[in-house]
């Protein structure tokens, strides 16, 4: 690493879509930046300036990655993905184990090292399925969480990790700080094969079809959720974690739409004429929406972008991976 740049982050599950744009957005700002994961980023190569390529389920591999005081440290790295995987219920002792042991391990070398401050990404899917029965008025405020009853393993991964982060932080004087995530989206997510979430599925689906045919989607369409586009979400990061404040906090939209309108919307954006064939799936909480009121008094700052504008550049970007697809397969 170069003696004379002043800042230095580390960005765990850098080859993720979330982790990548993360990546280029401090490279931005002028930090150095290493990245670690499983994988490469999918469809990019990363701005890293340093990549390591290894399973953080291996505390040697931590080790490695953790080997100096970061002045800013994400932790993104999870075993997750959209409803078809989180909800199967195929899945759930990968998920809770393969997650937790990546938490434990983080912790234990930040710890040791010192890192000045980490951040942790949780989810919306951490809290109570009994407050998110009525699609028209989901309960998510973060004081909401308990008596904790998340409505996947998913979740109560989340939970059990936000509260490992906060026990460090009590303990040891880790400086973490924590944000639950609605539902990011964006160009360079996984837009298929059973991990994408519903933007990028929708907008697959749709660029997909022809005028006049059918796309299927799961359920009867009026369960709502929010959207938050991928640079809103970066700028909720980059202002927790530079602020004086723990959370946790939620980072999400207040725009709260059905399933049905998100179709329709993507169907607006691409122009077509689509009918909708609802078939039995997974489907997770009734409703769900951001609750922002938290973020906007500690943090005086919540997301304002429009739904329809992220889908645009999002279909835009999903429809040239369909395209490529086609050529590819001809």
């Amino acid at each position: 690493m170069k003696n004379h740049v002043s800042k230095t982050a580390l960005v765990l599950g850098a080859g993720g879509f979330i982790g990548s744009h993360l990546v280029a957005r401090l490279k931005k700002e002028g930090f150095w930046v290493r990245g670690v994961d499983l994988k490469n980023p999918d469809f990019s190569r990363s701005q890293a300036d340093e990549f390591v390529m290894g399973d953080l389920r291996d505390p040697n591999i931590c080790r490695q990655a953790v080997d100096q005081s970061f002045d800013e440290v994400y932790q993104l790295a999870a075993d997750m993905g959209g409803a078809g995987f989180i909800f199967s219920g195929d899945n759930d002792a990968d998920i809770m184990h393969n997650s937790a042991l990546i938490n434990l391990n983080i912790l234990e070398v930040c710890q040791k090292i010192k890192v000045k401050r980490i951040f942790y990404s949780s989810s919306a899917c951490m809290y109570p399925e009994h407050n998110q029965l009525d699609p028209d008025n989901p309960k998510t405020s973060e004081d909401s969480a308990y008596p904790a009853n998340p409505d996947s393993e998913y979740g109560w991964e989340k939970l059990f990790s936000e509260r490992l982060y906060l026990a460090f932080h009590r303990n040891f004087g880790l400086q973490v700080r924590v944000a639950r995530f609605h539902n990011i989206f964006g160009p360079e997510g996984t837009w298929e094969g059973g991990r994408e979430k519903a933007p990028a599925a929708m907008c697959r689906k749709v660029a997909e079809a022809s005028d006049g045919d059918a796309i299927e989607m799961w359920g009867d369409g009026e369960q709502t959720r929010s959207f938050l586009y991928i640079d809103e979400c970066l700028e909720g990061v980059l202002k927790l974690m530079r602020s004086n404040w723990t959370g946790p906090v939620n980072i999400g939209s207040e725009e709260m739409v059905t399933i049905n309108e998100l179709a329709r919307m993507v169907m607006e954006v691409a122009g077509k004429k689509l009918s909708i064939d609802h078939i039995d799936g997974p489907l997770g909480v009734r409703g769900r929406n951001s609750d922002n009121r938290l973020i906007l008094e500690k943090l005086g700052w919540q997301p304002t972008r429009p739904l329809i504008e992220g889908l645009k550049r999002t279909y835009s970007w999903v429809e040239e991976q369909v395209e490529q697809a086609v050529q590819t397969s001809v």
